[in-house]
């Protein structure tokens, strides 16, 4: 049995082939085989309007972006890769790279200045007040000519 780290295979990449790495791991590289789990976002409503919870581990708060444009909430993340000196050692796996993702989510007609953002363990909390909804007319019956 191959010894695994954080449920990674050691040696995963030791047979990996160049194809399976370009064509259908672009992620991988950046995240490894959880690149699907990369900013998990939680929505909870309160009574003045929601609050979001998404989850950037290893970020700084320098390297996140938000960004508010025509009702769409864009949280984009860029990471640098960590160049460390290892003197005389060989690298024989290195789980730190450079990337960035992003999510977009729709959140109606708010202010951007109506947008609080708080960014702590690894978690980015934003919230937002509700929108107006607008009252519906009650139901009518429409003639036909």
């Amino acid at each position: 049995m191959l010894p695994s780290i954080f449920g990674e295979n050691l040696f995963d990449d030791l047979w990996n082939t160049s194809f399976d790495r370009d064509w259908f791991n672009a992620d991988r590289e950046l995240y490894g085989k959880h690149a699907k789990n990369l900013m998990k976002t939680d929505v909870h409503e309160t009574q003045s309007g929601y609050e979001m919870d998404i989850e950037l581990p290893g970020f700084q708060k320098e390297d996140i972006k938000v960004d508010l444009k025509e009702g769409y909430l864009t949280v984009s993340a860029q990471k640098s890769l960590n160049k460390e000196e290892h003197q005389g050692k060989k690298v024989l796996r290195q789980e730190r790279y450079s990337g960035s993702c992003s999510r977009t989510f729709y959140i109606g007609d708010v202010k951007a200045e109506d947008v609080k953002g708080k960014y702590e363990a690894g978690v980015l909390t934003l919230s937002f007040p509700k929108e107006d909804t607008k009252k519906l007319e009650e139901k009518r019956t429409i003639a036909i000519d």
